[in-house]
């Protein structure tokens, strides 16, 4: 069973994986993406990281934040560790650009939002 308590460690650790991909990629280009290895996969390593903090969030979190597509974030980390062979770069990079800004500025919201006293033990 997923813990209330811990959702606000999730959202913190999707806030610090986007915030470390952010800080790689930084000045970058696409094409610096697929030519540096090593950026290459601490990028698709932190992006595994945010879908499996999204994952392992409660539904009752999830369900109260809609606006969120929980579904896709932890598709693109089930996508990342099971099709690892074939992950499309141009999705990556897409995923840089137009979504992480997004997920960030909704999970900050989601963090300073929450009223976590009451959260930690909802059903009170």
């Amino acid at each position: 069973m997923r813990e209330p308590l811990r959702d606000r460690e999730r959202l913190e650790h999707i806030i610090a994986a986007i915030d470390r991909i952010v800080r790689y990629t930084s000045g970058k280009s696409y094409n610096d993406l697929v030519s540096d290895d090593m950026m290459y996969y601490a990028v698709v390593k932190n992006i595994e990281i945010i879908g499996e903090a999204a994952n392992m969030l409660t539904q009752e979190f999830q369900q109260s934040h809609p606006d969120t597509p929980w579904k896709m974030v932890k598709g693109m980390r089930n996508y990342i560790v099971h099709e690892y062979f074939q992950i499309d770069d141009i999705v990556v990079w897409d995923v840089i650009e137009n979504n992480l800004p997004e997920l960030r500025e909704q999970v900050t919201r989601y963090l300073s939002e929450t009223d976590w006293s009451k959260w930690k033990n909802p059903k009170e």
